[in-house]
């Protein structure tokens, strides 16, 4: 009787002070933006047995890099659904990996809707155009899963905001994954200067873009690039704007700078 007490007393004693460290460490995680692996049967059926047991061994790293390798294969295979099925394994093993979320997006929306597209084994075009889509809408998906495991980097709001771009030919949604990227530390300067270009392109914000991109090309010579004056002229005479406010029209190719 008194043992067991003993030994109660001395769990109750352990179990209190984990308390303030586990919180300490949920805590720490929240501010990481990390999202733990959770090992229970769904992960189990994403990357198999033996994958299991490495990840519960504390071979995440390893395993990860391992089917990150076997993808690669099935790409160079053109094997798509096993591309997709490596892919969602890779990233379910590290989900704090940018590169893992970068290159499945890419493989989805870029190359394996191009494959679709051009598949010689099925006559109907409408039923490329739906595959091709849902090619898009799968590259879509790993991007939006991977900002929401890492918030704070800006390359896969980045990517997000090319695929809206160059893929559903949507630039609302373009400048405004493009705006969320140069918005975080680190974000390439040209970030913000895509967010303007995209805005441009938007029926009812030309004035918006007019001013965004008119600070840029008042913030000095790196930001009067080719493209920059060309949908700046452009909005211009959209917007009517008055002669004497216009920016200069560009020199020739040939014509030194001063």
């Amino acid at each position: 009787m008194i043992r067991g007490l003993l030994i109660l007393s001395i769990l109750l004693v352990t179990g209190l002070a984990k308390i303030p460290v586990e919180a300490a460490i949920s805590a720490e995680h929240r501010r990481e933006h990390f999202r733990a692996v959770e090992f229970g049967l769904g992960l189990r059926e994403q990357v198999g047995q033996l994958g299991f047991i490495a990840a519960l061994s504390g071979f995440r790293a390893l395993v990860a890099d391992f089917v990150f390798i076997q993808a690669h294969v099935a790409w160079e295979r053109t094997e798509w659904g096993r591309v997709l099925l490596l892919f969602r394994q890779v990233t379910t093993l590290q989900p704090r990996a940018i590169l893992f979320w970068d290159m499945a997006a890419w493989h989805m929306a870029w190359n394996a809707s191009v494959a679709a597209m051009n598949d010689p084994a099925q006559p109907r075009l409408a039923l490329r155009l739906r595959a091709q889509r849902e090619y898009f809408d799968l590259g879509r998906d790993f991007l939006e899963r991977g900002i929401r495991n890492n918030p704070e980097k800006p390359q896969l709001y980045e990517a997000l905001g090319r695929l809206y771009r160059d893929k559903y030919h949507d630039h609302a949604h373009a400048a405004e994954y493009f705006e969320q990227a140069a918005a975080l530390p680190d974000a390439p300067s040209y970030d913000r200067r895509f967010a303007a270009y995209e805005l441009s392109y938007c029926a009812g914000r030309e004035q918006e873009a007019y001013e965004r991109l008119h600070r840029l090309y008042q913030s000095g010579e790196r930001e009067r690039l080719p493209t920059l004056l060309k949908r700046l002229k452009f909005l211009e005479e959209q917007l009517h704007v008055p002669l004497a406010e216009r920016i200069p029209d560009q020199l020739p190719a040939d014509t030194p700078k001063r």
